[in-house]
């Protein structure tokens, strides 16, 4: 079986044929336009019990015809593979009515005749459309199988990419508990769907329609006896269908929330935060509240319309019995008659009938149910992605390291009103820029307009004279690094984990890194060196020594331009020292722009930036600064009064 390639690109490209995308270089990406209907700042806002994280931006809501055409717009890809299970579909379910048919005739012919040899090839013809249907289910069972799971990666891979795409603005008003819910338990709760349910549809509706035709062939006013409450099973199932899309809205819903619980309660932070606090019982208390609505939940899903299923299963069952009611009266009242063969042979496709069409019903059902899935996956790939790489993009294939912040004005959001007004700074390539301020000043915002972590709302930010809006992502990558004061560190490796920045890192230029960041020398003393596991976090490394493995990765980017966020704020003096050695290395050619806290960090700074209220206060060196005796003399005051910790 030929599979198709799983690459990001071929993924996305099949689902997002299924979307309305925005076109690359929109007005909104120039115009300031922030996510959702409030964009959030780049801190976490304490979470209030049974208050929503995150809502979906307002649009306008599918109607379910349109939800699926979404949906089949999904299997396009694959529909030469689908035209082959609907050719075995359909020659499965004319081989299943042959049999009634060869019934009829050893009943009426071979056995009342003595016709051995009739009577032996018909069972023989009985037994090939055994082995025939047997043949052709396993055959659509690994082709829509394959299909489905493809169908499913595609799903996936769109989701995950989709969230790469997005602004920061997004991911510090959403729970990383509710992400990962919609990438593993709602695309893995539709996946019975998504394998089987398609092949189902069409193998019952196939089954059906074959069936009754087969019905009329032998008797059709039986048929219309039988088929005179298929409309009110209908109806029945689709009730019960809107119900349990209803229910399974609110069971995703839930298992988000716990998964978000979860998530959060049982990571390293977590688990040290709850026991130093005394929470563990109340938290568990909280968990089991949760998993006590989800119980809830699962059993209305499972028993919702359940007595009225049972109600059609049960006339289905008692079908054979009305049919040889009526075929009596019908003798008795003197009309004509039936034969014994014909009225096994009608009974026997009758029962065939049973299987696919409350099969058929179960299907409307599962559906509808599906959809609700179906429409939180959509909600995520129909989030605007604000921040594109323009039609056209520009490409530097060297980067001198100028950046010009020119008239720059920034807000999160029109209530809260500028972060940043007016900020003109000129940094020259090779030069150091220190922004310094009071907290909620603007200086972490300001470095987070170089890299395009937001867009600027006025003037422009620019890189060797190029607009970074214009620029493409590959080499706003490549130019730029940051060193941020909370370093993030995978479960993995050393190794694997300084490789992040440059996959094909060799080991010698892996051991050169660590080196400039002065921490070689640690990691050399460990038992398994660079494949020493860093844990969750890095929580088996201190601040001191996570913060220098930061900068050895940014180190073996070797980007032109550096951006330190506060990158030893957190750090004691002691500590503090080696890891500024280690930046001091790191800066050392490069354009640097440092956000401090510490005054002591910035002193050598070829320029130094006083933010005050998202407005530039002061400018110049520490001296000048110092002889301006102004916001920077003060804060500079403020650290001489402070005592340092050493440890």
């Amino acid at each position: 079986m030929l599979l198709f390639g799983s690459t990001v690109t071929v993924a996305i490209s099949r689902v997002r044929a299924a979307l309305p995308v925005r076109r690359a270089g929109a007005p909104a990406t120039r115009g300031g336009a922030r996510y959702g209907p409030v964009a959030a700042r780049p801190t976490k806002e304490p979470m209030k019990p049974d208050e929503p994280t995150w809502t979906p931006p307002p649009k306008d809501t599918a109607q379910p015809p349109a939800e699926l055409r979404r949906i089949l717009r999904l299997f396009r890809p694959y529909r030469g593979r689908l035209a082959v299970v609907g050719l075995l579909v359909g020659a499965s379910s004319l081989v299943s009515v042959a049999s009634p048919f060869l019934l009829r005739e050893i009943l009426d012919t071979a056995l009342p005749q003595g016709r051995t040899g009739l009577l032996t090839l018909l069972a023989l013809g009985m037994i090939l459309t055994a082995v025939m249907n047997s043949v052709f289910g396993v055959l659509q069972t690994l082709i829509s199988t394959t299909v489905g799971q493809r169908v499913m990666h595609d799903l996936r891979t769109a989701v995950y990419a989709q969230l790469q795409r997005m602004p920061l603005a997004f991911f510090t008003r959403t729970r990383t508990g509710e992400v990962q819910s919609r990438i593993a338990n709602d695309i893995g709760g539709m996946q019975a769907t998504v394998t089987s349910t398609a092949t189902s549809l069409v193998s019952n509706l196939t089954a059906v329609i074959a069936t009754v035709v087969a019905m009329l062939a032998l008797d059709w006013r039986l048929t219309v006896v039988s088929l005179l409450l298929l409309p009110v099973f209908v109806w029945i199932s689709r009730r019960v269908g809107r119900e349990r899309k209803k229910i399974t809205t609110q069971r995703q819903k839930q298992m988000a929330a716990m998964a978000a619980t979860v998530t959060e309660s049982l990571s390293v932070s977590g688990i040290l935060l709850g026991r130093t606090m005394g929470r563990s019982d109340s938290l568990t208390k909280g968990f089991a509240e949760e998993s006590e609505r989800l119980v809830d939940l699962e059993v209305r899903a499972s028993m919702a319309g359940r007595w009225r299923m049972s109600t059609i299963g049960i006339v289905m069952a008692a079908m054979p019995a009305v049919i040889y009611w009526a075929a009596g009266m019908a003798l008795q009242s003197g009309g004509p008659a039936v034969s014994i063969g014909t009225l096994v042979a009608f009974v026997s496709l009758q029962q065939g009938l049973f299987r696919p069409a409350v099969s058929l019903l179960s299907t409307g059902v599962q559906m509808q149910t599906s959809l609700a899935l179906f429409q939180r996956i959509f909600e995520y790939l129909d989030l605007t992605v604000e921040i594109t790489e323009p039609e056209n993009p520009v490409h530097l294939d060297e980067v001198r390291g100028e950046v010009r912040f020119e008239n720059v004005d920034f807000s999160y959001d029109e209530k809260s009103g500028p972060t940043l007004s007016g900020v003109d700074v000129t940094v020259p390539a090779g030069a150091g820029l220190a922004v310094v301020g009071p907290t909620g000043s603007g200086k972490s915002t300001l470095s987070y307009l170089v890299p395009r972590l937001y867009d600027v709302t006025g003037g422009r930010v620019t890189l060797d004279g190029v607009d970074v809006r214009d620029l493409d992502f590959d080499t706003l990558a490549r130019a730029i690094g940051v060193v941020s004061q909370e370093t993030y560190l995978f479960h993995a490796s050393v190794a694997e984990n300084l490789r992040f920045a440059k996959p094909d890192a060799t080991d010698e230029e892996i051991e050169a890194a660590a080196r400039a960041a002065q921490i070689h020398d640690h990691i050399a003393s460990l038992p398994d060196g660079y494949d020493t596991l860093v844990g969750e976090r890095g929580y088996r490394f201190s601040g001191g020594e996570k913060q220098r493995l930061a900068i050895a990765r940014t180190i073996l980017r070797d980007p032109p331009v550096l951006i330190l966020d506060e990158a030893t704020s957190a750090l004691d003096t002691r500590t503090e020292f080696a890891v500024q050695e280690a930046i001091d290395a790191l800066s050392a050619g490069r354009t640097t722009i440092t956000i401090a806290h510490r005054l002591s960090t910035v002193r050598d700074a070829d320029q130094i930036v006083v933010l005050d209220g998202g407005r530039t206060a002061e400018r110049g060196t520490h001296e000048e600064l110092l002889q301006q005796d102004g916001r920077y003399a003060a804060l500079v005051r403020r650290d001489s009064e402070l005592t340092p910790v050493g440890g």
